[in-house]
């Protein structure tokens, strides 16, 4: 199945957190820090048509509240507005 975003919007596999410490400490998913790191799976449009300036693998530091979220081949996936990716991780 292909899912291409509409308009200023970006497709976002979340990248799981550690769950336990380097020592081996299991860290209850309480108290993990909330990151928001994923890699981008497909990217939308801007207003003129023109790509995003994101490419598939890239990956990213998102924020904001308002995203959609669903299973693709049973995997967890989120599709974000571009505004509310805060940086790219190189």
């Amino acid at each position: 199945m292909i899912v291409k975003p509409l308009g200023e919007r970006v497709l976002l596999k979340p990248i799981k957190e550690h769950e336990k410490t380097a020592k081996g400490i299991y860290i209850p998913e309480s108290a993990r820090e909330g990151k928001k790191e994923a890699e981008v799976i497909e990217v939308g449009t801007d207003k003129d048509g023109k790509p995003l300036p994101l490419k598939k693998g890239d990956k990213i530091l998102y924020g904001g509240y308002s995203s959609d979220e669903f299973e693709i081949n049973g995997v967890k996936h989120l599709i974000i507005e571009y505004k509310d990716i805060l940086a790219r991780i190189e």
